[in-house]
């Protein structure tokens, strides 16, 4: 079995009941539930929205590889009616953060991903649930790559109650 730690995000619609869709989805696909973190609500990062997103960070143990991992997260994302189009507004957006340590480029997935230690929206509830987790690239754990950010942009730690 593996650890893998997956970043979820939504901002259409509920985004709470979304996240906890998508994760009780994936789980029933892929593995075993370690932990999800609280939700938080954050800025848009890299796109152009009048929306909140509502992120969380889940870890999971799976037999799954890398590659089928992504392909069980793509098929939740798209029955939960996500559109991969780049900048627009969405229901559900599952990003696969780490896979234990394995460090991994190909062209459909790199592992890491690469712009963890630059994402409040991921290292705020990275932190929460897996704070002595190391980056086996940056050498650093999520307490310490969420110490380091320098970011102007906020993020509220919100509950799972009334979702």
């Amino acid at each position: 079995m593996a650890r893998a730690c997956i970043g979820l995000g939504s901002n259409l619609g509920n985004g709470r009941k979304n996240l906890l869709r998508a994760w009780e989805m994936l789980v029933q696909e892929a593995g075993h539930a370690v932990a999800l973190s609280s939700p938080f609500l954050t800025e848009p990062v890299g796109m152009e929205s009048d929306y909140l997103f509502t992120n969380a960070v889940g870890l999971l143990d799976t037999a799954l590889t890398p590659a089928e991992l992504l392909d069980t997260m793509l098929a939740v994302e798209a029955g939960m009616g996500r559109d991969r189009q780049k900048g627009k507004d969405r229901t559900v957006d599952l990003d696969l953060l780490f896979f234990d340590d394995l460090v991994l480029e190909t062209e459909r997935l790199v592992l890491p991903h690469p712009e963890i230690g630059s994402r409040l929206f991921v290292l705020a509830p990275l932190a929460e649930v897996a704070p002595e987790l190391v980056h086996p690239v940056l050498k650093e754990t999520a307490t310490q790559m969420l110490g380091k950010l320098n970011e102007r942009r906020t993020v509220q730690r919100i509950s799972w109650e009334d979702a």
